[in-house]
């Protein structure tokens, strides 16, 4: 079996080589943003999963590089096109794509990008081929389903959680889980492996937003790579911001009402101002167990996958990796 980090190196390898030929294809306004996007960057945690669980059922993860690599490009498509949607001006401590090229320079390259997804991941064994593309077409639809109900909340007052979860499960976790599930078709893994996987992904995926949420307001903004706060400058519904809205009293809700509605205000006094009313109703701890509940969730559910125990330990550790961090 691989390890996390010999995975890492390995996907990583393969995509500074596709970075290297994407900055020697023209046209560099086209192509540059794209190899800009995949240097920036990060734990390389989706094509790591597609790897991992390929790795279950096979000695050997080259059937899987073209799905892994197939993921990545797409998971920063995505990137690149939300930071313009929200504005955000920093990505992984580096300017976005967009900061440092041009809004409509960004965008087309992102949409290069989708395309460019499916390209590499036309690399996979024929046999296995339909199964992959079927997924991988639903689960790039559902992602743009979910970053539309994102949009949609920004105008609502009545987001419930369960809205919320649904959203996230969409917007995130379909991706986890759809890596997962990618390897192990890669690997000719049996039918209800893949679907425990998918399902483990899930769970795990809806933790790991959850946990992404709190991270914006309570995490080290040197180590978490972009601004601290982000969510509530932006009037993003949260599990924390819905959460509180729920549990408030009357003035306490009504001043978070005020902050969300208001116009014109000072950035750093409304982050300021919404955090000590999480702090005061322990939003924080609340989000927590919620993160626990989805998380326990898919521990249980990768007990159910018919592997031995050992074989499943670097799937298990890469769930600990996604969870307990600070960024």
């Amino acid at each position: 079996m691989y390890t996390i980090e010999e995975l890492q190196l390995l996907i990583s390898a393969e995509i500074e080589k596709e970075i290297t030929l994407l900055e020697q294809t023209n046209p560099k306004n086209l192509y540059g943003p794209v190899a800009y996007a995949l240097s920036m960057g990060g734990k390389r945690i989706r094509p790591v999963m597609v790897l991992l669980s390929c790795n279950l059922f096979s000695k050997t993860v080259d059937a899987a590089i073209p799905a892994a690599i197939s993921t990545e490009v797409f998971h920063n498509f995505t990137l690149l096109h939300d930071d313009i949607m929200d504005q955000a001006e920093m990505r992984r401590n580096s300017p976005s794509v967009y900061k440092k090229y041009t809004e409509n320079i960004a965008i087309l390259s992102g949409d290069a990008m989708s395309i460019m997804a499916y390209n590499y991941l036309l690399k996979s064994n024929q046999e296995v081929l339909e199964p992959m593309i079927r997924l991988f077409s639903q689960t790039a639809l559902e992602v743009c389903e979910g970053q539309q109900f994102d949009m949609d909340f920004e105008d609502r007052k009545d987001v419930t959680i369960q809205e919320y979860l649904n959203m996230i499960r969409l917007k995130t976790a379909v991706l986890l889980a759809g890596c997962l599930k990618l390897g192990a078709i890669a690997a000719n893994a049996p039918g209800q492996s893949a679907d425990l996987l998918y399902a483990f992904g899930l769970n795990l995926g809806i933790a790991f937003q959850l946990q992404d949420d709190l991270l914006d307001v309570f995490a080290d903004q040197d180590k978490f790579g972009k601004k601290i706060g982000g969510d509530i400058v932006s009037n993003k519904k949260t599990f924390l911001l819905l959460k509180a809205l729920e549990i408030s009293d009357d003035i306490t809700r009504e001043t978070i009402q005020n902050w969300y509605s208001g116009k014109d205000f000072d950035e750093p006094e409304k982050i300021k101002a919404i955090t000590n009313i999480y702090k005061k109703l322990n939003i924080k701890e609340i989000t927590e167990a919620g993160i626990n509940e989805f998380y326990q969730s898919a521990l249980h559910i990768c007990n159910e996958i018919n592997l031995p125990p050992d074989s499943k330990k670097e799937l298990l550790r890469l769930a600990d990796m996604i969870m307990i961090r600070d960024r």
